[in-house]
């Protein structure tokens, strides 16, 4: 399987220093703050978000080098997923994030809920300071439609009623959007065409739902050291994703299970077993497949570079993750 290091070989100077140009950009007034920016940015994340940012700058622009504005974007980028997550383990109680101790846990409710704050404020100021007023509007959605994906997934705990589609919304709310709305910032910032960079936007769209799908998929599949959390903690939490939406149309009985939210002794590894044992697990495959495929025909309008074909080997390392 391709690592993500020889996939972005092409912006790894871009990337080098990113996340010690994350603490400057969080700043040391705030000690309690840097501490957990330190913690959270020191975490050895694939920093995917920031590295679509740069590929998409980079095959956009072929010919000369990115600005200091693709830069700041892709910081900004990476600072609205970091607060997210934080605001996530939060809502989620999870007490590990990529096998460390979450914000929350170690800092307090209190301090995590005010250090996502601060890394959305901070975010939202760098921005504005990009002076370009469609990028605005295009990452503030980003911070709305996060906000309505984590009610929607709150408000639909355990519902066995949830359909495909109402699932991918929410996915699209709480991972897909900044890769997509930050993809298509990249373009605009190169000048290119609205109809290359809608194009662009298209292809985050379908990247992030198949990559988050093939995390959903390894809520049953992964080891906790793969995850870097116990396996099955979304199932646990009543959280219904596309492997478990779809074994409920064949295992009647987990639909049971679910109503009752695993209140009884061995409920939750039950439903993983019906959940195996169904198709639920390669349907949900064959949906991320379906993303992914369609992901790499927005790519056509861009000329060849190193950059672009990275952008079409992504879908394949999203989908490789699987095996």
């Amino acid at each position: 399987m391709t690592s993500v290091t020889s996939l972005f070989t092409s912006v790894a100077s871009d990337l080098y220093g990113l996340t010690e140009n994350l603490k400057t950009l969080v700043g040391a007034r705030h000690p309690i703050l840097y501490a957990a920016a330190e913690h959270l940015f020191g975490a050895g994340g694939k920093q995917l978000r920031p590295a679509i940012v740069f590929l998409v700058s980079r095959a956009t622009m072929p010919n000369q080098d990115i600005t200091p504005r693709h830069r700041r974007l892709a910081e900004i980028t990476e600072m609205i997923h970091t607060a997210s997550l934080v605001h996530d383990d939060v809502v989620d109680e999870s007490d590990v994030r990529r096998g460390m101790p979450t914000v929350h846990s170690t800092f307090g409710n209190r301090i995590a809920v005010l250090a996502g704050d601060f890394l959305f404020g901070q975010s939202a100021w760098y921005l504005a300071n990009l002076d370009n007023l469609e990028v605005v509007k295009l990452l503030s959605e980003v911070i709305k439609n996060m906000a309505e994906g984590e009610i929607q997934q709150g408000l639909s705990q355990f519902d066995t009623n949830v359909s495909i589609e109402t699932y991918l919304e929410k996915t699209y709310n709480k991972t897909a959007s900044l890769i997509a709305n930050s993809a298509k910032s990249a373009a605009l910032l190169s000048d290119v065409s609205m109809e290359m960079a809608d194009h662009l936007c298209a292809y985050g769209r379908h990247v992030g739902l198949a990559f988050q799908i093939v995390d959903d998929i390894f809520d049953f599949t992964g080891s906790v050291e793969a995850l870097g959390k116990p396996a099955g903690s979304d199932l646990k939490s009543g959280n219904l994703t596309a492997p478990v939406l779809f074994a409920l149309e064949e295992k009647p009985y987990l639909e049971r299970l679910l109503e009752r939210q695993f209140s009884e002794t061995g409920d939750l590894e039950q439903a993983i077993i019906l959940i195996k044992d169904s198709g639920g697990i390669e349907r949900a495959r064959d949906l991320a497949t379906q993303h992914a495929r369609t992901a790499v025909r927005y790519l056509a309008d861009l000329p060849p570079s190193p950059s672009k074909q990275a952008l079409d080997d992504l879908t394949d390392y999203v989908l490789s993750r699987l095996y």
